[in-house]
């Protein structure tokens, strides 16, 4: 990875899109989408969070990583879920799209929960996801470098379909949550050995858990952890701590392990809308490249809740 980065900051952007490319479809682990905000993004991971807000919930994630870079990772995530009629069911929908360089991914993904009341408080549930996933690979966007003849003449790839299934576990309070999930268990091969390159999908495993502590009648303090492993890739930690003030202003600062420091920011516009921003800054040798202006993150959230009077706090997770 360290050779690539320098052949990154070498070339500037030239070669980037080509090194993307290479970097990514040789790959034998291929990952899920990254993001900064998963706090509030947790249903795109573990479908057992889907109805686990009491009410129809709404969310659109945009992510813009490495600014300033032609062809960097782009990701835009929609999605909606909801308790429904039968008792301890959750349904939701979600919209997936991860583009970089040439290449990019759609997932749609159809999420089902079931919970169980454990304690006074305490709410287990049980989820799986199906998923549809098409990839697009334009080869003739390369044709403007100098690139290997194989990778030229190779034909784009449009709307390859293959479908897949995950599984996941969540637990949580009214001030704590853990969850264990596999966002993609089928290991598909989305190109066979004659092909000039080939890219797998892996598990990705998920670890996320989060507290709140009452710090005052005024702040509340959220630290939060997410763990992914995949084989083949290096181990990714996310912790973060996160401060909410009056229940209306959110800030806390996060740390990617090994690879950037990040500022969160939230505003309760209401107590139905929830705005947060993230600013990613990489510590990597990537990040050390004046033509890197870190990585941005959007997410804009609408509960639907009916009896707003009854609403003791808004929901911090």
């Amino acid at each position: 990875m360290g050779t690539v980065l320098k052949n990154i900051i070498r070339n500037k952007f030239g070669w980037f899109m080509v090194l993307l490319v290479i970097g990514a479809l040789s790959t034998q682990a291929q990952q899920d989408a990254q993001y900064t905000q998963y706090m509030y993004n947790t249903v795109s991971v573990n479908p057992a969070y889907a109805g686990s807000r009491g009410h129809l919930s709404i969310a659109a994630l945009y992510r813009n990583q490495w600014l300033g870079l032609d062809g960097a990772p782009e990701t835009q995530t929609l999605n909606i879920h909801s308790p429904i009629g039968y008792r301890g069911v959750g349904l939701g929908l979600s919209i997936v799209n991860d583009k970089i360089g040439p290449t990019s991914e759609t997932y749609f993904d159809v999420d089902f929960s079931y919970t169980i009341q454990t304690s006074w408080q305490g709410r287990l549930s049980f989820g799986l996801k199906g998923s549809a996933h098409m990839l697009d690979i334009r080869y003739s966007e390369l044709d403007e470098f100098e690139v290997d003849p194989q990778l030229q003449s190779q034909q784009d790839i449009r709307n390859k379909f293959s479908p897949n299934l995950g599984a996941g576990v969540y637990y949580h309070t009214d001030n704590f949550y853990v969850g264990l999930s596999i966002p993609r268990i089928l290991e598909t091969t989305h190109f066979d050995s004659s092909s000039v390159s080939t890219a797998k999908e892996e598990m990705n495993y998920y670890f996320i858990t989060g507290y709140v502590w009452d710090v005052n009648p005024f702040v509340k303090f959220k630290p939060t952890l997410l763990t992914k492993v995949v084989q083949g890739a290096p181990l990714q930690v996310d912790v973060s701590a996160n401060f909410m003030f009056n229940e209306k202003f959110i800030g806390g600062v996060a740390y990617r392990w090994d690879a950037a420091f990040s500022g969160l920011f939230g505003f309760m516009l209401s107590d139905q809308v929830m705005l947060g921003l993230a600013y990613d800054r990489e510590i990597t040798e990537l990040g050390a490249a004046t033509f890197n202006d870190g990585s941005f993150e959007i997410i804009l959230r609408y509960d639907f809740i009916r009896n707003i009077g009854n609403l003791k706090s808004p929901r911090f997770f």
